[in-house]
């Protein structure tokens, strides 16, 4: 009997797959303890839009990360900072931070999480920034520290 899984099970499948099982282990395990229904044109229907929804996020995703980095890519991310003696910042210039000025001068909202430094920004300076926007797609941006 063929079965579309409404969530995982093991041994048999993930949830959303169409799996073919035996119709005692469909009839008396999967369908009563609504783990699985049965594969009707419905069913299979609700599947086929379900996959074509996932397709299209994911697409939609790419081209606004695409769009992301063409408006990224070789930016120079100004940001000021205090510091004390020998030019050495009080603190650090943080990935919360650099998420922030990104936000606020190129209007491009980046999670912290994202931003990955080559080293930690502890001086004045220029200093390489990779951003992630998607597997796969990544920018490169440089980060300006100034004196405030």
């Amino acid at each position: 009997m063929k079965v579309v899984l409404l969530q995982d099970v093991k041994g048999s499948g993930k949830k959303g797959e169409l799996v073919n099982v035996s119709d005692g282990y469909a009839r008396n395990y999967l369908l009563p303890r609504k783990l699985a229904k049965e594969a009707n044109s419905q069913a299979l229907n609700e599947l086929k839009n379900a996959e074509n929804s996932r397709q299209y996020k994911i697409e939609t995703d790419i081209a606004s990360a695409n769009a992301a980095k063409k408006k990224l890519e070789d930016k120079v991310i100004k940001i000021t900072a205090k510091a004390g003696k020998n030019d050495k910042l009080f603190g650090s210039v943080t990935s919360k931070e650099i998420s922030g000025e990104i936000k606020k001068q190129l209007g491009i909202d980046v999670d912290k999480r994202k931003i990955t430094l080559d080293t930690d920004i502890k001086t004045y300076g220029t200093f390489n920034c990779e951003v992630k926007l998607y597997q796969g797609i990544t920018a490169k941006i440089r980060v300006q520290v100034s004196q405030q």
